[in-house]
């Protein structure tokens, strides 16, 4: 009886979670930040991750409450810790923009949870590994490749720039000319300037 009554209580929490969360987004669309925020705020504190990052954005975006990216990031990592893939990129990237390199740890785990997030196809994740594995003190080239060409497979037409611009160049893959027109003239027809640059 006691684990029964256990499981119904976190049924219950969850359910209260659920509903909280969807009750913050309608008031969201409504226009209504504050009881947004505050019902964002009252799940994410029951431990729902959805919630969690809803409660995120709001501080990072100051929808219903302060603009506060020290807030939003502990509420991301909240998220990013539960597999919130979405969570797991902006965390990472508030980390890997605004706080010192100094900061290992910090930044390994940032790295650990970019990866997670484009392995779960986020793009915007795919993307901001891609280069930030082509630039960095040791570029690592082909990885930097493989998350590129994740990305713009996805549609993302900076990251198709980016895949013309290694086969031009020969990072991380074998130089081919034709390939990286191929490339450019793609991301160029999806209405990327610098690819139709380079094409000219």
């Amino acid at each position: 009886l006691e684990e029964a009554a256990f499981q119904l209580q976190q049924i219950f929490r969850i359910d209260i979670s659920i509903a909280l969360n969807i009750l913050g987004i309608e008031s969201m669309r409504a226009g209504h930040y504050r009881i947004a925020y505050t019902c964002f705020k009252l799940a994410a504190d029951r431990g729902y991750s959805k919630a969690q990052f809803n409660v995120g954005l709001c501080y990072e975006h100051g929808r219903g409450t302060e603009k506060d990216l020290e807030k939003a990031a502990f509420y991301y990592y909240h998220a990013a810790s539960s597999c919130h893939p979405m969570a797991q990129y902006r965390y990472a990237r508030y980390v890997l923009c605004h706080r010192p390199e100094n900061e290992g740890d910090r930044h390994q785990k940032a790295v650990t949870f970019l990866e997670q997030a484009a392995m779960a196809g986020i793009t915007e994740a795919q993307a901001y590994l891609g280069v930030f594995y082509m630039r960095g003190l040791q570029p690592k080239e082909k990885r930097g490749l493989k998350y590129l060409l994740l990305a713009a497979k996805n549609g993302d037409a900076q990251s198709r720039y980016h895949v013309g611009v290694c086969y031009e160049k020969g990072l991380g893959v074998q130089q081919n000319l034709a390939e990286a027109m191929r490339h450019y003239r793609q991301s160029a027809a999806a209405g990327n300037r610098k690819s139709q640059e380079r094409l000219r």
